[in-house]
Formats: structure tokens, C-alpha cells, sequence
């Protein structure tokens, strides 16, 4: 059985986070935070592998008003550069509210107020965020 499944990037300048769906593509979990340094395209091409992906979900981060921020500037930067290096299709979706929603979430799933500091914690949930929302989007 041929398990594809959807990847989710939540991209920093420090840290990316990255979500993937069950085999059904039904679930988004997160799957872990990487740093942005020099091994990230490697460490990338082996999740891509061992989880069979068959599409990246990049979140794109718009202003309140929808409006393009420096932020997504990067993030269009990083597309390219991962188009460039990996054969699969990129998706932008809006991810204005994904950081708050993780926020929200960590803080009523993770009981010790030290965990909840743990900022890849919360870059790993805002990737699962934005794939929740891609799939829901395909849902309907």
C-alpha cells in the first residue's frame, strides 16, 4: 500500500516547523522543528522519504488586512529555494492565525508551564495548524 501523505511547513528564520497527515490524509500531526541552518534541505529530503510525501503545504504569513508583510517575502524566498532543490508541488496557504490557534492549544494539552515554553513546541503545532486548514479546505 502506497501511503502518500501532505507535509506542512511552518517556515522561521530560526526554526521550521513541520506537521504531516496520517496515511488517509484525514489527521494532521506535528511531526517536529528543525532549525534553519545549512543540514535543514537534507534533513527535509529524508522526512520527504521515509513519509512518503507527495506535497508540501507551505504556510504563508499575510497581515491582518491580507496584505503581503516582509515575512512573506521570505517565505516566497523559500519556495523558490526548495522548488529548486525538491521535486514536488509547493502550496502557499494563508497562515495569519495558525501561531495563536498552537498557542491556544499548547496551552490546554500541555499541563507543565515549562513545556509550554518550548518554542519548538509551538512552531511543530502552528505546521499541524496549517495543514488542518489545507485539509479542510480540500474537504469541502
Amino acid at each position: 500500500m502506497n501511503e502518500e501523505r501532505i507535509l506542512a511547513i511552518d517556515f522561521g528564520t530560526k526554526r521550521i516547523g513541520l506537521a504531516v497527515t496520517d496515511p488517509l490524509n484525514i489527521f494532521a500531526y506535528p511531526l517536529i522543528t528543525l532549525s534553519n541552518d545549512s543540514k535543514f534541505i537534507e534533513k527535509l529530503k529524508k522526512i520527504i522519504e521515509e513519509y512518503h510525501i507527495v506535497k508540501i503545504i507551505l504556510g504563508y504569513p499575510l497581515k491582518e488586512s491580507g496584505a503581503e508583510s516582509t515575512s512573506s517575502l521570505s517565505v516566497l524566498k523559500f519556495k523558490t529555494e526548495l522548488e529548486n532543490k525538491i521535486d514536488l508541488k509547493i502550496e502557499l496557504i494563508d497562515e495569519r492565525y495558525s501561531s495563536s490557534i498552537a498557542r491556544e492549544r499548547i496551552i490546554q494539552s500541555v499541563v507543565s508551564k515549562k513545556k509550554r515554553r518550548d518554542k519548538s513546541l509551538l512552531d511543530k503545532n502552528a505546521a499541524a495548524v496549517i495543514l488542518e486548514d489545507y485539509l479542510n479546505t480540500i474537504k469541502k
